[in-house]
């Protein structure tokens, strides 16, 4: 498997009151390409400081990271920006999109900005494309305060996808959706996984974590074990990863 990304001696330190905070400690990790990684540990433990430096949303203090061969310790603010814009797609917990814009129009705005885009004809096609798999073409003229939570965090993930990034960074997608919404926008990105993208997650939710390739925990700012699960199979296989899942944790402090 190739790799995707490579992160060596990763450190972030912020000074709060003049006192030197390690919120990651010389974290190792190399997440290969097509693998789906959830990242799970207790509150302040580092989980969304380590993917918004290894994204390069955030600079980190020392270390290094390789993404797909871009060296991001190396790079100025302008190339990471645009790093981002083709090369990943980002689903948070709070789903950014703006109020005067369509459902339709936040999907496309990502592309329309991107040096690199083909004929808008290609685009508008893409995002149908995309839309449809997603299931929510009906909703594409639609203010995104007429759609449900389940339908927006989907629309979000198709504003990931539509660059075509390499590698997509979840912190908390499902955080504020109930079970079914959660359950629907997961298998979504477990298709998106299946067709290529390799996907990091940050979850507190151990349905969510059980339904990735591994799961690694963090604590203290350090990586302190991983479980590896293979691929998810369907949901015949969904109780007993997750109860596997659970016992892990427990072992590890959860």
């Amino acid at each position: 498997m190739s790799t995707a990304i490579a992160i060596h001696d990763l450190c972030k330190t912020y000074i709060v009151n003049k006192r030197q905070n390690h919120v990651l400690r010389n974290v190792n990790l190399t997440i290969g390409q097509g693998e789906m990684v959830a990242v799970m540990g207790p509150s302040g433990s580092g989980k969304t400081t380590l993917l918004y430096t290894v994204s390069g949303m955030d600079r980190m203090t020392s270390g290094s990271v390789d993404f797909f061969g871009h060296d991001i310790s190396s790079m100025n603010e302008s190339e990471i920006s645009e790093l981002r814009l083709c090369e990943m797609g980002f689903v948070f917990q709070q789903m950014y999109m703006l109020k005067n814009l369509s459902i339709e129009d936040n999907i496309l705005l990502p592309a329309y900005q991107s040096k690199s885009a083909p004929a808008r004809s290609a685009i508008d096609e893409r995002c149908r494309e995309l839309m449809h798999k997603m299931g929510i073409s009906e909703i594409a003229d639609h203010d995104i305060t007429e759609t449900s939570g389940g339908q927006l965090q989907r629309a979000c993930i198709c504003r990931s996808l539509i660059n075509n990034p390499k590698m997509i960074f979840a912190d908390e997608p499902t955080g504020s959706l109930n079970k079914q919404s959660s359950t629907e926008v997961m298998k979504e990105l477990v298709r998106v996984n299946r067709e290529g993208t390799t996907i990091m997650i940050v979850t507190h939710d151990v349905r969510i974590a059980a339904m990735c390739d591994k799961v690694l925990f963090i604590i203290d700012g350090q990586i302190s074990g991983c479980n590896t699960l293979g691929k998810y199979e369907g949901d015949h296989t969904l109780r007993d990863r997750e109860r596997a899942l659970n016992n892990w944790l427990l072992d590890m402090g959860w």
